[in-house]
């Protein structure tokens, strides 16, 4: 394990613990499987999350992968899974966060246990089951009728010949 990648991302977590010691050892296996030199600097890597717990935080910082580039989206199905797409060469794997806890061990015994793992014992690997997502488009900002504040084109709606933001629009659903 790397002390300097883990600094960086306690800094960046604010804490030290083992679900950040996962995200690291993901961040490792991310960056040996893809044969990555460098954290994200736009979209070139592109990470779809299946959490949105601490190791996601070493993901933020480690390997460049946010919210604000669009090159980091969330698809919650609770497993600490990650699956990154190398939009420069087509790279794409999934990675599973697959060791255990041992009963009885204590929160530090475990993220010691983490971090001194192999990439091997700690991860296991795939394919992602979906597509690479499209790069992050740009959209307009419209206002909304009922509340005035503005809101991105994509995420307007039309209800009663007004546009709404998502907070105002009152879903119409029949039991499905």
């Amino acid at each position: 394990m790397n002390e300097q990648l883990w600094q960086k991302a306690v800094a960046f977590h604010g804490h030290d613990c083992p679900g950040l010691a996962m995200g690291v050892k993901i961040c490792e296996a991310a960056w040996e499987k893809l044969s990555l030199n460098q954290a994200a600097m736009d979209e070139e890597l592109v990470c779809v999350t299946e959490n949105d717990a601490c190791p996601l935080d070493a993901v933020q910082a480690l390997l460049g992968c946010t919210l604000g580039k669009g090159n980091l989206l969330l698809r919650d199905r609770g497993k600490m899974a990650f699956s990154f797409f190398n939009r420069r060469n087509g790279q794409k794997i999934r990675i599973y966060f697959k060791m255990k806890k041992p009963d009885g061990m204590s929160r530090r015994q475990w993220q010691e246990a983490i971090l001194a793992a192999s990439i091997e014992e700690a991860c296991a690997f795939g394919q992602p089951s979906f597509a690479l997502p499209e790069p992050a488009r740009h959209f307009a900002s419209y206002t909304c009728a009922k509340c005035g504040e503005q809101a991105a084109e994509s995420r307007m709606r039309l209800q009663n010949g007004e546009i709404l933001c998502g907070d105002c629009y009152h879903s119409y659903q029949r039991g499905w």
